[in-house]
């Protein structure tokens, strides 16, 4: 009779844990497009993975190891989330924050057109510019519900204009309704005019506000309407972009889950000719071993292996007397 000690250890698969975000995240190989990468990752994790530092960066490109491929992350284009640079909700009636006279060929909607313009050649139509661009602006000084729109002549940048309105206003002007447009329209010279609407296109999946960037060279530059990220291990990691319907593996992250480690006593009766210590042998027993534990509800992502003895042998033979005693 032989005995051995077999070790069960409770862990992830292909799998690594961020120390100062205290997350774990997991290399899932399979390839899914983006929605259905994340719906997966938020019923098996948390979400899809958030990279927020060159930590996770050499985290992740250490754990994807061979696969030199892109794998997405929770990072995506979503470019109809708009907000008011002034965000006191108490200043907004029912359905205010919405009101959104866009110019008749409606949004340009390409990826750098993040704010908004209002021009006072034609209706005072909006149309959404990149932000970089200058050009005049509108400031409001609020007064409990009531404001009053000040035409700001000098050429600037929308942060620019941001900048000055807060310092010598209340903000960028936010624009309600259609009274409060023809008020500004009939106020103002001809121009286009910054007012406060402005959108920051790029999402994390689960909502995280970090800035940390690592794109690929001359990324993004986008010109699809919608485009999802993904980490190239081609390139160390750097982001790409691609369509979101595209099927890639991906990544996802959840709370770092201690290593629990069982070992329990199995013996063997050696059959005639075999030599239990012979490495394909030991595998084939594992690979037994892990069906019969599966069938009675062990978890997927438990591991087994053989502890080895000092002298680096498995199995040992039992003396009759210390079998008798256990």
């Amino acid at each position: 009779m032989e005995k051995v000690l077999l070790i069960i250890i409770a862990l992830s698969g292909l799998s690594a844990a961020s120390s100062h975000a205290e997350r774990q995240y997991h290399f899932v190989s399979e390839a899914k497009s983006m929605s259905e990468a994340q719906r997966y990752c938020r019923e098996k994790h948390t979400d899809l993975a958030t990279v927020d530092s060159m930590e996770v960066v050499k985290l992740l490109n250490d754990m994807a190891g061979q696969h030199n491929q892109s794998a997405w992350i929770g990072l995506h284009d979503d470019r109809d989330t708009w907000r008011w640079s002034m965000s006191d909700p108490s200043f907004y009636g029912p359905g205010e924050t919405e009101f959104r006279p866009w110019g008749t060929g409606g949004l340009n909607n390409g990826h750098n057109d993040q704010c908004t313009y209002l021009d006072s050649y034609g209706t005072g139509a909006w149309l959404d510019y990149d932000c970089n661009g200058h050009l005049r602006a509108i400031c409001f000084d609020v007064t409990g519900p009531n404001a009053a729109f000040v035409p700001i002549y000098s050429i600037l940048t929308w942060t620019e204009a941001q900048s000055y309105c807060r310092e010598h206003h209340t903000d960028l002007a936010s624009v309600r309704n259609k009274a409060e447009n023809r008020q500004i329209f009939e106020l103002v010279s001809e121009g286009f005019y910054w007012i406060g609407l402005y959108r920051d296109a790029w999402k994390w999946s689960d909502g995280s506000n970090s800035s940390f960037k690592y794109w690929a060279e001359k990324k993004p530059n986008l010109s699809a309407l919608k485009v999802c990220v993904t980490a190239d291990f081609d390139n160390f990691g750097k982001w790409d972009y691609l369509d979101c319907g595209v099927e890639r593996p991906f990544i996802c992250y959840g709370p770092v889950v201690p290593v629990s480690m069982q070992v329990i006593k199995v013996r063997v009766q050696k059959p005639n000719g075999v030599d239990l210590n012979d490495p394909a042998f030991l595998a084939a027993m594992l690979v037994e071993a892990k069906k019969n534990l599966r069938a009675q509800g062990l978890d997927d992502n438990v591991q087994l292996a053989w502890r080895k003895q000092p002298d680096g042998q498995v199995f040992h033979k039992e003396e009759e007397e210390k079998r008798d005693e256990l």
